[in-house]
């Protein structure tokens, strides 16, 4: 079997197989314009997606679910680095040259691309871990990558005018019982602010309504907001 090589400008050199390396999976990591190619393609490898479900119990109906954004994606790899010439490895490269990589690529908080071709794998991961050991006495060295998808946080920029800040006009307060549907991003005390003009009413407002807990309120949630000046005579 003929070999066709290249070396790395992360000075690893890998070996690639004409026949056997097209058949097989090939599980990439791109750190700017350098790639990195398992030697050995994993049996297998998973990849957790989903959303975060927080759960809170409200008073009158027991255990609810909020349903909130997307979670990072976290990706696990059980590698093997070879010391010994195996038909089906890619390289002849020294194990622990990957091992050191990959350690490199963690202790760094480097950003690179994990990409898996002819998949919907293509996106940017830290290493959160490495761990690795040795078996047999081959010298081989087994190892589980353990990724974190990454997601950049753009500052935003805020351009001050020239006119000095306004004091924002306080709410006017309500005058007689009422009945407020708490919306998405709503915190009690927020509520008491844009009702009440005054924030620290929260507790009051809780006790008014059965919550043992003034800072779990749900989307959707209807309260009664009594008269501010019940609230006020009450403290």
């Amino acid at each position: 079997m003929s070999l066709s090589y290249k070396r790395s400008t992360m000075g690893v050199l890998f070996f690639y197989p004409k026949k056997e390396a097209n058949c097989l999976r090939k599980f990439i990591f791109k750190d700017g314009n350098r790639e990195l190619l398992l030697p050995v393609t994993p049996p297998s490898f998973t990849i957790t997606h989903g959303i975060k479900i927080e759960t809170i119990h409200i008073h009158t109906l027991g255990d609810v679910n909020i349903a909130g954004y997307g979670t990072l994606a976290a990706i696990k790899i059980d590698c093997l680095f070879p010391a010994q010439p195996y038909p089906f490895a890619l390289t002849d490269e020294n194990p622990y040259t990957y091992v050191k990589t990959f350690q490199k690529f963690c202790d760094k908080r480097k950003v690179i691309r994990f990409v898996i071709p002819d998949t919907p794998v293509n996106l940017p991961v830290l290493v959160e871990s490495i761990a690795y050991s040795e078996r047999d006495g081959t010298h081989d060295v087994y190892a589980t990558l353990t990724l974190r998808e990454y997601r950049q946080l753009n500052a935003v920029k805020v351009e001050q005018s020239g006119t000095e800040n306004q004091p924002r006009p306080a709410a006017a307060a309500i005058d007689k019982p009422t009945a407020y549907t708490v919306e998405s991003g709503d915190t009690l005390s927020s509520i008491c602010r844009k009702l009440y003009g005054d924030a620290n009413l929260y507790p009051k407002v809780a006790d008014a309504n059965g919550l043992t807990n003034p800072h779990l309120i749900f989307p959707e949630q209807i309260l009664s907001m009594p008269d501010k000046s019940q609230l006020v005579s009450g403290r």
